[in-house]
């Protein structure tokens, strides 16, 4: 019953900033830690950054200082602020989030993707 939504994916030239949201909604107890990926053609799905139900995040090396997340527990609603993107960034980002459905079943979950190109 659990699903996670992304949106806000794009073109976008080098230097150029973009915000991805990914939103939680079905039968949901609770929602821990919430976090963005990525998947670069020809190469391996990677962490972006994380954070926690408390607001506590952490970055891929490559991103701190650029890539800011945030999080509204009362909308279920993960985001991702991208600034000074690179051709680099170019991948398709992922949702994912730890979530209960009750309070003795937690379970990953992943949204659909949505598409980041960085290009001029």
């Amino acid at each position: 019953q659990v699903q996670l939504v992304e949106s806000g994916g794009g073109l976008v030239q080098p230097g150029g900033s973009l915000r991805l949201s990914c939103a939680a909604s079905g039968s949901i107890f609770s929602i821990g830690d919430m976090g963005w990926y990525r998947q670069a053609p020809g190469k391996q799905r990677e962490l972006v950054g994380a954070i926690s139900s408390g607001g506590i995040t952490n970055y891929e090396d490559s991103v701190k200082g650029r890539f800011t997340i945030s999080r509204d527990n009362g909308k279920k609603t993960v985001y991702l602020q991208m600034s000074s993107l690179t051709p680099e960034d170019t991948a398709v980002y992922y949702c994912r989030a730890t979530i209960k459905t009750t309070p003795w079943r937690q379970d990953v979950y992943w949204g659909q993707g949505t598409q980041v190109t960085v290009s001029s």
